[in-house]
């Protein structure tokens, strides 16, 4: 195995997503403020970024800043404390730790905050520092028991029937509205390290992170993803490689898995293109999704794969087959719809016309080609409502798209306890 692929040095603006607060609190009043800092004193001794504000305040702000590796908000005062928190989920990572303070003296409140929605601790107000050093410090300083639960981030995988249809664009496409215009922490990951066209679509670099972490899993941890990933925009991060064709890098048992555990404990969603093939990586990676999505162009050859790949037996997270999509419909020389249709005894989930240059121009720039008004835009926003099992909000201008909708209990599931 190559030196170089052991000990890599990040690259400068990989390093930058480390840059992460430990420790912010967003509290509404200078008692609370001053009771967490003296009581977190020792827990926290590097420090807490304090900021005078409610919970509505910590949702402002988390959006235009990184996620701290432990936030504490403040819910006194708010008439649906429950209501906000879910809001806020929206805008962290799924991994952060969460402690609550509030108002409510109230048993249930603290089970519902607790139990249902993934919050580590609740203290209600007034606070001492006696109070705050004995239930949060401990969470503060070691962090909880991890939870070897399901939660986390869902994982999308995109694959071609045939090469060529479209799924790299719509992996990355769908990967872009998922980070930049829903807000959500998204990771799109090429599995393909030779010839993979993710990080060219958006402009992206490629770095030898992907490939250090199939050879060498043991190395795999929060700290490696965020020295690994590299940054598209402040909430989408790109894992691709770009191997030479003479060398084929070692791929260790179990890999994919640990990748994409330590990959759900960072984002709300992993969007990863994955080609089909006989290699253990691309198998594992199917086997992982908690979605499929299977990409055909209107032929008779891209019929029959797609059905082959629609025959697979579905992974342990997999409830229900992938999603079949269309792409290219109406384009001259193909099948209509409908013998596409009669060629599949079924219909697709997701039928994209054909948009003639404009996909590939946009390839060309490196720009997403979901960006502007059309179609193509139409088309993912049908798919991530497909993938995401969330309503989306979308006024049809760039910029303006949120994700919105899950119940609480699902949504709120982001917040994994962890250590």
């Amino acid at each position: 195995m190559p030196d170089q692929h052991i000990a890599t040095a990040p690259e400068p603006q990989a390093e930058a997503l480390n840059d992460r607060p430990l420790v912010v609190a967003f509290v509404a009043d200078a008692a609370t403020e001053t009771a967490l800092r003296e009581g977190l004193v020792d827990a926290a001794p590097q420090g807490i970024e304090m900021r005078r504000g409610s919970a509505r305040a910590a949702i402002q702000a988390l959006q235009k800043m990184p996620t701290p590796r432990t936030l504490i908000v403040d819910v006194g005062g708010e008439d649906q404390p429950l209501s906000v928190l879910e809001e806020l989920s929206e805008v962290v990572e799924p991994g952060v730790r969460v402690l609550v303070v509030g108002d409510r003296e109230d048993v249930n409140f603290y089970r519902q905050l607790t139990h249902g929605l993934g919050v580590l601790e609740y203290l209600y107000k007034p606070l001492l520092r006696d109070m705050v050093a004995r239930h949060f410090g401990p969470l503060v300083a070691r962090g909880a028991q991890a939870n070897q639960a399901s939660n986390g981030g869902r994982v999308i995988t995109v694959t071609g029937a045939r090469g060529g249809v479209g799924a790299s664009t719509l992996a990355a496409n769908l990967a872009w509205y998922f980070g930049v215009e829903a807000r959500r922490h998204t990771m799109l990951l090429d599995a393909d390290l030779h010839r993979g066209s993710c990080a060219t679509l958006l402009a992206a670099k490629t770095g030898s992170g992907l490939r250090n972490a199939l050879e060498m899993p043991q190395r795999i941890d929060e700290l490696f993803v965020e020295r690994a990933a590299q940054p598209v925009a402040d909430r989408l991060h790109i894992l691709a490689g770009e191997e030479k064709l003479t060398d084929q890098p070692a791929y260790a048992p179990g890999a994919a898995q640990r990748l994409v555990e330590a990959l759900r404990r960072r984002y709300n969603f992993v969007v990863v293109d994955a080609p089909f093939s006989a290699l253990p990586l691309h198998r594992d990676l199917l086997n992982l999704a908690h979605q499929r999505v299977v990409v055909m162009d209107p032929t008779l050859a891209g019929a029959r794969d797609a059905l082959r790949l629609l025959a697979l037996p579905n992974g342990p997270m997999q409830p229900s087959r992938a999603v079949l999509a269309l792409v290219g419909a109406g384009r001259p020389g193909g099948l209509t719809v409908r013998q596409v249709e009669e060629a599949l005894k079924m219909k697709p989930d997701l039928v994209i016309p054909d948009v003639g240059k404009s996909v590939g121009q946009a390839a060309s720039l490196g720009t997403p080609a979901a960006q502007p008004r059309g179609p193509f835009r139409n088309g993912i926003l049908a798919l991530a409502r497909e993938v995401a099992f969330v309503r989306l909000l979308d006024s049809g201008e760039p910029g303006t798209s949120a994700l919105a909708g899950e119940k609480h209990r699902r949504r709120l599931a982001f917040w994994k306890r962890r250590a």
